[in-house]
């Protein structure tokens, strides 16, 4: 998957038909409940064209009419918003201590949300797509059993993510040259709907430009804690892949050479220092005393129980891992001046210890005033993220202006 974000360029009639198709959808989306007027308005397609397009969305249930309104000037106007019914998308996730599959219609509702227990940092490729197969074919169970077709599938993985959809290194996971997408479609067999794979960050700031905090916001990054630390870059709109789809990988700037060994093999990465695992190994020295974690929800716990009760080694803990988080994030405000940066995972859940010292150490190291407008915040989308972008991303063909097969 190299973007959902591309726009159609017109080549033919049949391409120009795709992409006024596609405006036409996106602003019922963003402007619901409109009229065919307001389209035309909006946009600059003549009615006779908005008419043809619309009464094609109807006929494929992609759009519905509402009834009337007399609230306008003129006659009343017959309003229209999004349907979709019939179609649903899902997006996977692979997290430190789980999987979770999320599922949406064509208005970003979600139809189910579920969770499954699996250590993927110390299970191998193979066991991770098996498991990821039974829990995409339950969910496609469920959905096509309410009458729905499925129209997409989208996997975010705490790695590097290729243009065909393989893993060449997921360190926290201790993958190397992984042919995910064709090991998942093989494992899926003939599914009829398209099958992509992305990285976690990416994802998870397509799931916060549409239903986050700062929904809307042209240049905008999520910042994700896990297993990993990466950061999902949308610049003036549009995903930031850079030539061969591995950018983003902050979590591998080095901080501090003599810091803490990082999985990728180097000293003193962000990830080394801030990812889920080295904030448990800082604030918990006892927990793996037993072996490697492979549940890290009651070691959460523990830290906000101990957090909450004022424990003097947890807080200055949590201060020095936001100082970490927030010099990360300062070279994010440098380089790209985003308008905000939201950290998801365990940054999130102990935003409240950390945010104070990070947002200190963003301003402290930014070059322009004010660490030039970056607000640094936590999502408020829960820890399913990376998935609702996964769904969001499998209907990229749709808000492409393609219509359904069938």
């Amino acid at each position: 998957m190299i973007s959902i974000h591309n726009e159609p360029q017109p080549t033919d009639l049949g391409d120009v038909r795709v992409a006024n198709r596609a405006v036409v959808l996106r602003h019922v989306r963003l402007h619901a409940p409109c009229s065919r007027a307001d389209i035309a308005a909006a946009t600059g397609l003549n009615k006779a064209t908005v008419s043809s397009l619309v009464a094609e969305l109807i006929e494929r249930r992609l759009v519905r009419e509402t009834g009337l309104t007399e609230n306008r000037v003129g006659r009343p106007a017959t309003m229209l918003v999004l349907d979709g019914e019939p179609y649903a998308a899902l997006g996977l996730q692979i997290g430190a201590d789980d999987l979770v599959v999320v599922a949406v219609d064509l208005g970003g509702n979600r139809l189910l949300t579920w969770r499954r227990a699996f250590p993927a940092p110390t299970s191998s490729p193979g066991e991770t797509v098996r498991a990821l197969a039974t829990l995409a074919r339950r969910a496609v169970g469920r959905v096509t059993g309410q009458g729905r077709t499925v129209l997409g599938l989208t996997v975010g993985v705490p790695g590097l993510v290729d243009t065909t959809g393989a893993v060449p290194l997921a360190s926290g996971l201790g993958w190397r040259d992984v042919p995910l997408a064709a090991e998942l479609r093989a494992a899926l067999r003939e599914t009829g709907f398209t099958i992509g794979v992305d990285t976690d960050a990416n994802l998870a700031v397509l799931a916060e430009q549409r239903h986050g905090t700062y929904a809307g916001t042209a240049d905008l990054v999520h910042l994700t804690g896990g297993v990993s630390v990466s950061a999902g870059v949308l610049a003036g709109g549009r995903l930031l892949r850079g030539g061969r789809g591995h950018a983003g990988e902050l979590g591998h700037v080095c901080l501090d050479p003599a810091g803490p060994a990082c999985p990728c093999g180097r000293r003193g990465c962000l990830a080394g220092l801030t990812a889920l695992p080295a904030v448990v190994r800082r604030l918990l020295p006892d927990t793996e005393q037993d072996g490697p974690v492979t549940d890290y929800l009651p070691e959460v716990d523990r830290i906000l129980v101990l957090a909450r009760q004022e424990d003097p080694f947890v807080l200055a803990g949590l201060a020095e891992v936001g100082r970490h988080l927030g010099h990360g994030v300062s070279v994010l405000a440098n380089l790209l001046n985003p308008e905000a940066v939201v950290v998801g995972g365990h940054f999130a859940t102990l935003a409240p210890w950390l945010l104070p010292a990070a947002r200190a150490e963003l301003a402290a190291r930014t070059l322009a005033p004010q660490a030039g407008g970056c607000r640094l915040d936590a999502s408020t989308l829960d820890s399913c993220a990376t998935a609702l972008g996964g769904a969001t991303a499998a209907l990229a063909t749709i808000e492409a202006g393609r219509l359904p097969a069938g």
